[in-house]
C-alpha cells in the first residue's frame, strides 16, 4: 500500500499503513528537498480551520499524520476512510530507526540544556548509526537566531527535531522555511522530555483507547474545557455530512 492524503473538514490528513512508512520516508530524503512532518491532533485541525498561517504549514507538508481518536474515527465518518494513527513518540522511534538504517543524520533544537542533552544521550544509545551533527536549546536569544539558523544549513541533517522553547512552535519552520535547510522536519512540543525520562508516554492500551487526555487533564485541570471545541467538532461532522459533499 502507498500514501492516499484524503480531506477532514478541508484538512489534509495521510493514509500511511506501517509497511509504506519505511519507503515513503526514503522516498522523501531522496528528494533533496525540505519536507515537513506534521503530527496532527485534533485541536491542530480546528487551529488549521482558524490560522490562515498554520493551515499553510499544514497543507505544504510532505506527511500529515493523525495522532488524535477523533481525527481517525471523523475520518471515516466523512469518507470511509480510515487514517493510521500513531502514537507520537512511537512514530518519531520508527522514524528514527528508519534513518538510522542508512546512516542518515539528525539535528536537535528546543528544550533546557539538561533535558536536551539527556535526550541526545539516549538517542545516541538507542540509535548509534544516527549521526548527530548538532544541537541547540530551545530558549535562544533573537540575536543568536541567525547563528543557529546558518548552523542548521552547514550541518544539512537529514532530519530537524524542534521540540517546546522555541518561540513560535511549528510556525517557526513555517516563517524559517527558506532559511533552513534540505530535508525532514518534524515538531512534536513533549518529545525531548519523553526521551530525557521527564514525562512518561501513554501505555499503549490508553493510547488505543483514545484516553491519553486524562493525563493531559490530570497535569493541567483547565484542559477540561476543551470539551467544548470537541462538541464543537462533532457538530462540524454532522453538519458536513448532511450538507457538504
Amino acid at each position: 500500500m502507498d500514501l492516499e492524503r484524503i480531506n477532514l473538514l478541508k484538512v489534509p490528513l495521510d493514509i500511511l499503513p506501517p509497511e509504506a512508512m519505511e519507503e515513503k520516508i526514503h522516498e522523501l530524503v531522496k528528494t533533496g528537498r525540505a519536507q515537513n512532518i506534521v503530527l496532527l491532533s485534533l485541536w491542530d485541525l480546528l487551529r488549521a480551520r482558524m490560522n490562515g498561517e498554520y493551515r499553510s504549514y499544514v497543507q505544504g507538508a510532505a506527511l500529515v499524520i493523525p495522532i488524535s481518536k477523533s481525527l481517525t474515527g471523523g475520518a471515516r465518518f466523512l469518507t470511509g476512510k480510515t487514517p493510521v494513527r500513531y502514537m507520537p513518540f512511537d512514530f518519531v522511534i520508527r522514524l528514527l530507526d528508519i534513518l538510522e538504517k542508512r546512516e542518515y543524520s539528525f539535528y536537535l533544537l528546543g528544550g533546557k540544556k539538561s533535558i536536551l542533552q539527556k535526550a541526545e544521550r539516549n538517542i545516541r544509545q538507542t540509535f548509534p548509526k544516527l549521526r548527530l551533527v548538532g544541537r541547540y536549546i530551545g530558549r535562544f536569544e533573537r540575536q543568536n537566531e541567525g547563528t543557529i539558523l546558518e548552523a542548521i544549513r552547514k550541518a544539512a541533517p537529514s532530519l530537524l527535531l524542534v521540540a517546546k522553547g522555541v518561540r513560535g512552535r511549528e510556525k517557526w519552520l513555517a516563517r524559517r522555511d527558506a532559511q533552513l535547510s534540505q530535508g525532514l522536519r518534524l515538531w512534536c512540543s513533549d518529545l525531548f522530555d519523553v526521551f530525557a525520562e521527564r514525562r512518561r508516554r501513554p501505555s499503549p492500551g490508553v493510547f488505543k483507547r483514545g484516553w491519553e487526555w486524562m493525563g493531559f487533564c490530570i497535569r493541567n485541570p483547565l484542559r477540561i474545557f476543551k470539551i467544548f471545541p470537541y462538541f464543537y467538532y462533532k457538530l462540524l461532522l454532522l453538519f458536513y455530512r448532511i450538507f457538504v459533499k
